[in-house]
């Protein structure tokens, strides 16, 4: 229901982080409170999905919007997906839902993808590998995968690091080892027809995502959880030629508002055919909002 005329670009990067952090005894809300830190972000705590959906639609942008299943992991308390779904379609004009399953449910989380998928209208899954303490290729996630590459979602991985435990003791006990993005070129493989989308500029591991990036058709870079100041040099270099086709924009809201990023990018040296891409168009092809053009094709 996303009326591509009416909005300026697609974030493929947001969080559902309400009502993940309303229990007190979790330590949720201290992973937040230092994240914001991180990020010098604005709030005191974390925005609701309809506050989300609010001030997306004010600055005309749709929004991916998510949770992350990690409480087998860190013990901060799973949100369920169903929520996440049934508030984003209250906001269907500016919200799409993806969903997030532990790896670690096996058949029983592959079963509930489908259902979701099915039922919900589900377009794709975030998995956190720091977060929920896995390799991507780790073939006891493998059923998930299959359940979603049937179905037609989309992938989406976290990966090297961010803002998350970044500066708390121990780095919160995440460890960055699992999201290097060469373990997904496994999972590209295993499953090439399944979207795969890598999450955030990848420090220290850039290119070895823009590697797999170029080398599997079915995999793409979103930009969030860094501002674009801080790009690397060869990120911007690939998104502007080889990877025109495969790069999104995403800013990791809450922790940093869409405009903000925006603002910041306005100042890369991007094409001017290529910007529209990175910021729009390139989402609205995976997202099955727009076909697929030729041209893409040829040069994915």
């Amino acid at each position: 229901m996303v009326d591509l005329d009416t909005i300026r670009a697609i974030d493929f990067h947001t969080h559902a982080e309400e009502p993940c952090g309303c229990h007190a005894d979790d330590g949720y809300d201290a992973l937040q409170a230092a994240m914001a830190r991180h990020f010098r972000a604005s709030w005191a705590h974390p925005p609701t999905i309809p506050e989300t959906a609010a001030h997306y639609r004010e600055q005309k942008i749709a929004a991916v919007i998510f949770p992350v299943d990690a409480e087998r992991e860190t013990g901060y308390r799973r949100y369920a997906n169903e929520e996440v779904a049934e508030a984003a379609a209250g906001h269907a004009d500016i919200l799409i839902p993806f969903a997030s399953i532990d790896p670690a449910r096996g058949v029983a989380g592959a079963r509930e993808a489908r259902r979701l998928m099915r039922e919900f209208g589900i377009r794709g899954f975030k998995f956190h590998p720091t977060m929920q303490g896995f390799f991507p290729n780790d073939r006891m996630a493998y059923p998930l995968y299959e359940a979603i590459a049937a179905e037609g979602g989309i992938a989406l991985f976290h990966t090297g690091q961010t803002g998350v435990g970044s500066g708390m003791r121990g780095g919160n006990g995440m460890r960055l080892k699992y999201s290097n993005p060469m373990h997904l070129d496994d999972v590209a493989v295993d499953f090439p027809d399944m979207k795969i989308v890598l999450a955030h500029p990848s420090f220290p591991w850039q290119e070895e995502a823009l590697a797999v990036a170029r080398h599997k058709p079915n995999v793409w870079i979103d930009l969030s959880g860094w501002l674009p100041r801080y790009f690397p040099q060869i990120l911007v270099h690939y998104a502007n030629t080889l990877l025109k086709d495969r790069v999104l924009f995403g800013s990791d809201w809450p922790m940093i508002a869409p405009e903000r990023w925006l603002d910041e990018f306005a100042q890369l040296p991007i094409r001017d055919d290529v910007r529209p891409r990175i910021l729009k168009d390139n989402a609205a092809r995976l997202l099955g909002l727009v076909q697929e053009t030729a041209s893409a094709k040829e040069t994915a």
